[in-house]
């Protein structure tokens, strides 16, 4: 069987629906239909476990970050637990940013949002001492910038002379 000429929407759509596949050893990876130049041929048995490792990489990460978010939460003397509690951690960490909590509204809009979120960025960044560069990393960059933030030397400034 040629897998290599799986469409690219056939082979997403085979992960979504069979992400769970590469753990159960009850399911049958024979029995799975694939789209092949229009005909439906038995799917690679490789494809499951890819689903499987993709979801198992995506927990790590979230893992991951709910420990870098926890960090910086407590270096900025928040608790934190707040970082893994929906709606309550962007209060939190407006807080952090020295930011009024009303703006938690301008999130839920569309548009507004990102340009929120470039903002509570950047004055994050501040808060803990760094520039307009950090703040580029921190957008571009995440999973190494907030690391840095978190487990590095960054120290809270809770005073108003923050860097512009």
């Amino acid at each position: 069987m040629a897998w290599y000429n799986l469409s690219m929407t056939n082979l997403a759509s085979y992960l979504l629906a069979n992400t769970y596949a590469g753990f159960s050893p009850l399911v049958n990876t024979a029995a799975a239909v694939c789209s092949v130049n229009g005909q439906e041929v038995p799917c690679p048995s490789w494809l499951p476990a890819l689903g499987g490792s993709f979801f198992l990489v995506m927990i790590a990460l979230v893992v991951f970050f709910v420990v870098v978010m926890w960090r910086v939460y407590a270096k900025a003397g928040q608790p934190g637990w707040a970082a893994i509690v929906p709606i309550y951690n962007m209060v939190v960490l407006l807080q952090i940013v020295k930011k009024p909590v009303w703006w938690i509204v301008l999130m839920f809009i569309p548009f507004v949002n990102i340009i929120i979120s470039l903002i509570v960025a950047h004055e994050l960044s501040k808060v803990f001492g760094h520039g307009l560069g950090f703040t580029l990393g921190l957008i571009i960059l995440p999973i190494i910038f907030y690391p840095i933030l978190a487990f590095g030397r960054s120290t809270y400034q809770s005073s108003a002379s923050i860097i512009s």
